[in-house]
């Protein structure tokens, strides 16, 4: 019986977007591992054209993107159409790519409805027009696949609830954590976390209390809450500090922590292998979550498989993840979250048995998300479209 020849449609990597680029990456490891008698798969990534310059003005790589994801990828596609049995886009802000292809043979996998919240909302900027027809664009496309995945539950209600996708076709397959997350010393990597955490601090020391967050740092994901009772906290913890992995902070946060009298106690971590984000997971004392919205959140359960207790703004994405293994609080509420942290962080000084409790709940409970899991439900899904 000859193998399922599936492509997986991936980021460009220029992109920066580095949880699509391990979603690809570990479906990619995961089938070829255990799968590769039945599934054939090839990643799709194109070379990046760049067309209006090098340099760091925004607007002018935006249009590079624009061309490249609108105009280079779907003439790229078309001409493979017929190389492969399946295609499986991993992001679905390129679900357009599905109008190029034999929408039976297309599956999406869909991360959160952000994409689409344009052709909801009033905006009046100029760019509109340009998003909502790229929004309509990329819909109809991931309505014409033959199958959806989703990170979590909540992310598959929140597109049929809103009418984006017909339920039949939507199916949940959680991410996995990488087996590099774990509780378990890595002293290599533990030394680089730690010579990262302390660059731009030079009275980092030993005794310091760092608060992590993962992630980008763009509006919805809320990093204002957690710089705002940072500040409130450091009369109680004058160590404390807050610690930023995976982007940098924005002109308007800047400016906050600046105003905060916070430059001193916030570091901007680059990005790093994965053992080494590990090992900045193990040496947070919390981390911090305080998105209003998600798709999965994926730090969540890295945190939790490295022992690391999470607290969480209370919306169904992240309660998905973290069960009752994490703690919550309200999206937005500064003062809620410096009281959670400052209660977190005595529960560590004063209980020890306690915070053990939690850290083990945490590692318990992120044992659940796997990507050899993940890779067998897509396989499943796979063999259930391809038939």
């Amino acid at each position: 019986m000859s193998r399922i020849r599936v492509a997986v449609i991936c980021d460009f990597i220029e992109e920066g977007w580095l949880s699509m680029d391990l979603i690809a990456e570990m479906l990619l490891r995961e089938l070829a591992a255990h799968h590769s008698a039945e599934i054939e798969a090839t990643q799709v990534r194109p070379r990046f054209a760049r067309r209006f310059g090098y340099g760091r003005i925004r607007a002018l790589f935006n249009a590079d993107r624009l061309c490249n994801r609108f105009f280079d990828y779907p003439r790229i596609v078309r001409r493979m159409r017929d190389d492969f049995d399946l295609f499986h886009v991993i992001d679905h802000s390129y679900a357009h790519l599905v109008s190029e292809l034999p929408p039976a043979r297309a599956v999406v996998t869909c991360h959160d409805t952000d994409a689409f919240a344009v052709l909801r909302e009033s905006a009046r900027t100029p760019l509109a027009p340009i998003l909502r027809a790229m929004a309509r664009r990329t819909l109809a496309g991931m309505r014409q696949a033959a199958r959806i995945t989703c990170d979590s539950g909540a992310t598959r209600d929140a597109l049929t609830v809103a009418g984006l996708a017909p339920a039949d076709r939507v199916t949940v397959v959680h991410n996995g954590v990488h087996p590099a997350f774990g509780p378990s010393p890595d002293p290599e990597a533990d030394a680089e976390a730690a010579r990262l955490s302390a660059a731009a601090d030079d009275d980092a020391t030993g005794d310091s209390i760092e608060v992590l967050h993962v992630g980008s740092t763009i509006a919805r994901k809320r990093v204002d809450v957690v710089i705002r009772a940072i500040a409130e906290l450091r009369t109680e913890f004058p160590r404390i500090r807050l610690l930023q992995a995976g982007g940098q902070f924005t002109r308007e946060q800047q400016r906050m922590i600046t105003g905060l009298g916070l430059a001193r106690s916030t570091v901007t971590v680059p990005t790093m292998p994965v053992r080494v984000l590990a090992a900045l997971y193990r040496r947070a004392a919390i981390l911090a979550m305080p998105s209003e919205s998600e798709g999965f959140g994926l730090p969540v359960a890295e945190a939790m498989a490295c022992g690391t207790p999470v607290l969480a703004s209370d919306i169904a994405p992240l309660r998905e993840v973290g069960g009752d293994a994490a703690s919550y609080c309200a999206v937005g509420d500064v003062r809620a979250w410096a009281l959670a942290i400052s209660a977190m962080l005595r529960e560590r000084i004063e209980s020890p048995a306690s915070w053990e409790r939690r850290r083990q709940s945490g590692i318990d409970r992120a044992r659940q998300f796997t990507w050899h899991e993940f890779a067998d439900r897509m396989a499943a899904i796979y063999r259930e479209t391809a038939s």
